[in-house]
């Protein structure tokens, strides 16, 4: 019940103008839905149930892997993620990730990590799907914003 919580309100959050945030590639077979959010976006009780700190200075990165099977909407799978982020001066920061999975149709991964107000940050996933032989990569840039 939880994960259908923070599945419902990371979806409420990018239902309003935070919908641009949502993005997914696609690959053969997979997609890969990612976004990024503020913490204190969260509601509390969900940031409370994952053991996050709600904060303008923390933000969650969230990655959800489809296996695309036929069915509509493909099925949630569980992969290994390694993500990591650089801001523009090269900085880089390590994001680990873990999984949360809600029943069988719901399996995503999340990560939490600082930010500073007006920051910008360039993104490098790798994503190893259950089953796959290599690794899907996907790069993204996003802005933080604190105040």
């Amino acid at each position: 019940m939880k994960g259908l919580v923070l599945i419902a309100t990371v979806a409420g959050l990018l239902a309003g103008p935070l919908a641009r945030a949502q993005q997914a590639s696609q690959f053969d077979g997979y997609v890969v839905h990612y976004n990024t959010l503020n913490t204190n976006q969260l509601t509390p009780q969900v940031a409370q149930s994952y053991g996050m700190q709600r904060s303008a200075s923390r933000a969650l990165l969230n990655i959800t892997v489809i296996r695309e099977d036929g069915r509509y909407g493909g099925q949630a799978i569980s992969a290994r993620i390694e993500a990591s982020a650089k801001n523009l001066t090269g900085q880089r920061r390590d994001i680990e990730m873990r999984e949360i999975r809600e029943g069988e149709d719901a399996i995503y991964h999340i990560g939490v990590f600082r930010v500073r107000n007006l920051e910008t940050l360039d993104f490098t996933v790798r994503v190893w799907p259950e089953g796959a032989a290599q690794a899907l990569e996907l790069a993204f840039r996003q802005q933080f914003y604190t105040e």
